[in-house]
């Protein structure tokens, strides 16, 4: 059985990221006088983010109240909106474009999914003009379903949307343990976990993914 769709991450594994999406989730916080370290951002990264938030604010002890999630949740996005839209260290990750393109050649969907929210995914991907440049067939924010990673409805509308019945033809890539619970909970071909992104290989080996990679031009090898 052939590979139909492929379904990227987005931050960390086909745009680079230097901890920017921690930061600025730990600049949400700071802005409503929480503080908050990296070593408990980092796990939550991959994940719809006002769930994040809701998790972070249950572990450092304070009420998650809807009203609160959303406020900081706001200025999250804000800063990531801008920094997608204006920052000159935002780019592609190495090698992102050649893939996209190499499994088009094959007849490969491309997709990407996100625990962004879709206002940000449409500013990295306008950005990129991948659309445009018809690298990227389809793309999806997590507050457009009923819940995020790892649960699959991502996953399963790209796959409505591709005219893809299986998940056996499709392969998830991602940078993050929840990337990996989501692929492996849609029953995907192949759930790929990447290096580029905060997680570390042990952390990633926990996942048990099928694969590691150090970086995104060693798919082909797999898929051949």
């Amino acid at each position: 059985m052939s590979i139909k769709l492929a379904v990227f991450d987005i931050a960390g594994t086909t745009v680079m990221d230097s901890n920017n999406v921690a930061q600025a989730f730990r600049n949400a916080f700071a802005s409503h006088g929480l503080e908050i370290n990296e070593a408990d951002a980092n796990p939550l990264m991959g994940y719809h983010k006002p769930l994040a938030i809701q998790l972070m604010l249950e572990k450092i002890g304070v009420d998650p109240d809807p009203e609160f999630i959303e406020e900081i949740h706001a200025d999250f996005e804000k800063e990531m909106v801008d920094f997608y839209e204006f920052d000159p260290a935002v780019k592609p990750m190495p090698g992102a474009e050649d893939i996209f393109l190499l499994l088009k050649e094959k007849g490969i969907r491309i997709a990407l999914n996100t625990g962004f929210s879709k206002r940000i995914a449409d500013t990295i991907v306008h950005r990129f003009q991948w659309k445009e440049k018809g690298l990227v067939d389809d793309y999806i924010g997590s507050n457009e379903v009923a819940m995020g990673r790892p649960y699959t409805y991502m996953i399963s509308e790209l796959m409505k949307r591709a005219g893809v019945e299986d998940a056996a033809e499709v392969i998830k890539i991602g940078d993050t343990p929840v990337d990996i619970e989501e692929g492996r909970n849609a029953g995907c071909r192949l759930v790929i976990a990447m290096t580029t992104g905060a997680t570390t290989r042990e952390v990633l080996e926990a996942g048990n993914p099928s694969h590691i990679l150090n970086q995104l031009s060693d798919i082909p090898a797999i898929l051949s």
